[in-house]
């Protein structure tokens, strides 16, 4: 969480930053590749974190009007196909990013691999909250399990 809240302060930040350059008649060119790297940094570690707290990659729709059995079938499905999600991720972000040493950033002149990198490793966290949820699912059922208290209010 951590991670993906430094990501897109970097991503907002850096914006900050290249507006005024640009203003001030000054721009700095390798704003935009920190503003782009922060920004899909950011999508994807979001996208591991979201999973994991069942805010996102997650049809509630239908699983939470049904009880006992269907609802158990429904749940257990949803969640192999957000690991089925996972796994592509893996596999194909995996093959983006060795591709992605071939293709290079300017002005920087870095391989476009490392924007790539993200990729895989959002799939394996997707991927292991998927088999985390499924098991945690299958030994205490999941009725309840999407429901969050609320949080204290701060005033």
């Amino acid at each position: 969480m951590l991670l993906c809240g430094a990501a897109l302060l970097g991503f907002s930040g850096s914006t900050l930053i290249d507006i005024l350059t640009r203003t001030l008649g000054h721009p700095v060119l390798s704003l935009q590749e920190v503003t782009s790297a922060c920004f899909v940094y950011g999508v994807f570690i979001g996208a591991g974190v979201a999973s994991r707290r069942n805010d996102h990659l997650y049809l509630t729709a239908v699983a939470d009007h049904l009880k006992g059995r269907p609802r158990f079938a429904v749940e257990i499905l949803t969640r192999l196909v957000v690991l089925a999600v996972g796994l592509s991720m893996v596999w194909y972000g995996w093959l983006n990013f060795r591709a992605g040493f071939a293709a290079f950033r300017m002005p920087s002149m870095l391989p476009i691999a490392y924007l790539y990198a993200i990729i895989p490793m959002s799939g394996a966290l997707v991927a292991l909250f998927s088999v985390e949820q499924i098991v945690n699912g299958w030994r205490h059922g999941f009725e309840g399990f999407d429901h969050k208290p609320d949080p204290e209010p701060v005033l």
